[in-house]
């Protein structure tokens, strides 16, 4: 098999492993850990907690969208030594998805909120919530944390206007009551002939409806916090959700957006909150930059092996040519080797403007090396077998002769089908007539 065939199967393997391991992709967007209530290392909390974390992410809830549970420690009947935990996945999200959503959020949220009693993470395909104070059933506001796009709409307030009437609208059919219904609803309508507006509202299931249109009328009074006129933003806090894009989102892959700017002052949670969760708005992770240059280094590092590769591959067919060409004696000539793309280089792609003669078996041609010497490049006819000995006969010879009255052999390049002889540039008649034994021509 040639290197080429398999570097192809190489690149080939990559690019399916590549697809494969993004299909169940989830991306992070930002958590907020309790700072006011704490536990100690290997506490029967700690212990309570990775119980119920592994719980949340076993394979016995890999089939629904949303799970609660808690776990309690032998003889206690509540309060702090009690762990209540649950997740919500986005509406339109697989299965597949939503159950790796929640494993990647139960791998990453201990080492985030390390000794945190009460603490959230958001993706983009699910939330995942614990705390030692039992919530359930309970909307909570706060913390908020909102993200948007970076595009400016042209007519901001008109689009205000409309993104209000359709997300509120939205918003009334996620809470809608209904029998089994997950509290999640979508709706676009048309801004332009080419433009659309696409919005998603969700609560967690456990609200009733008066509480879930409650929250959701919270996260849309942020929005001009938020996203004031940009094409794409959304608003999250523990109990619910609001989105909308100018591209169909939902079902559909995703965008990444950017942290909301942190507003004049801080918002705290409502005193009478049970949550010991404090979050400023705008505190955002700033999820567009992980993306970004994660795709940027990922281009880098396989860009770089394929030039490294690719350059070992030319590399051993020059070996194994000189090898084959010269025999024995082709190790000790290794140092006088050429490059084809160094040869082309300093002869401008063997231009008209740089030949200055022509012998009984190949052109001359003045060269530049990228340190500046002068060189005379002599290539040799492909097609004249006679010349192919002499090219060989001459690289054993005057590599191993040096006289004065010799041009000084500086190396060869046998590459592609290419003979090619470089020496020493010798102005003045003297490379002329020692190569061809002619008249200098002026250059």
């Amino acid at each position: 098999m040639s290197p080429y065939r398999t570097f192809s199967l190489i690149f080939v393997f990559i690019c399916l492993r590549f697809s494969l391991t993004t299909v169940s992709q989830t991306f992070y967007l930002d958590h907020v850990c309790s700072t006011n209530k704490t536990f100690t290392a290997n506490s029967s909390f700690q212990s309570d907690l990775t119980t119920l974390l592994s719980s949340l992410a076993s394979p016995n809830t890999a089939n629904t969208e949303f799970y609660n549970t808690t776990v309690a420690a032998a003889g206690a009947s509540g309060g702090h030594d009690t762990v209540y935990g649950l997740f919500m996945c986005r509406g339109d999200v697989s299965l597949q998805v939503c159950h790796q959503c929640v494993v990647d959020a139960t791998n990453r949220l201990p080492s985030e909120c390390r000794f945190s009693k009460a603490a959230i993470i958001w993706y983009n395909e699910c939330m995942l919530r614990y705390s030692n104070q039992s919530f359930f059933s309970a909307m909570a506001t706060r913390p908020i944390t909102g993200l948007y796009n970076t595009a400016n709409m042209t007519d901001q307030a008109s689009f205000m206007r409309l993104l209000y009437r359709v997300v509120n609208e939205t918003a009334d059919v996620a809470a809608k009551p209904g029998l089994g219904k997950k509290n999640y609803a979508t709706k676009e309508v048309n801004i332009s002939e080419s433009q659309t507006l696409y919005c998603l509202a969700q609560c967690t299931p456990d609200l009733s409806p008066e509480d879930c249109r409650m929250c959701l009328s919270d996260v849309i009074g942020n929005l001009d916090w938020c996203c004031e006129g940009k094409d794409g933003g959304r608003v999250l806090n523990p109990s619910c959700n609001v989105r909308y894009e100018l591209y169909p989102f939902y079902g559909s892959g995703y965008q990444p957006v950017v942290p909301a700017p942190a507003p004049a002052a801080a918002v705290s949670p409502p005193a009478n909150s049970s949550e010991p969760l404090v979050k400023e708005k705008g505190q955002s992770s700033p999820t567009i930059v992980i993306v970004v240059v994660s795709i940027i280094g990922s281009g880098i590092v396989f860009g770089f092996t394929y030039y490294l590769l690719k350059r070992r591959i030319k590399r051993n067919r020059r070996d194994a040519l000189r090898q084959e060409y010269f025999g024995s004696e082709g190790t000790t000539l290794e140092p006088l080797q050429f490059s084809l793309a160094t040869i082309e280089a300093a002869t401008n792609q063997f231009s008209q403007e740089n030949s200055f003669g022509r012998g009984g078996f190949g052109h001359v041609y003045k060269g530049i090396l990228s340190n500046g010497r002068e060189i005379a490049v002599r290539r040799l006819s492909k097609v004249a077998s006679q010349g192919a000995e002499e090219f060989k006969n001459e690289v054993l010879l005057i590599a191993k002769l040096q006289h004065r009255n010799l041009v000084a052999l500086l190396g060869f390049c046998l590459e592609e089908q290419e003979k090619i002889l470089i020496y020493e540039y010798v102005p003045n008649r003297s490379l002329d007539y020692f190569l061809f034994g002619l008249e200098p021509m002026e250059f």
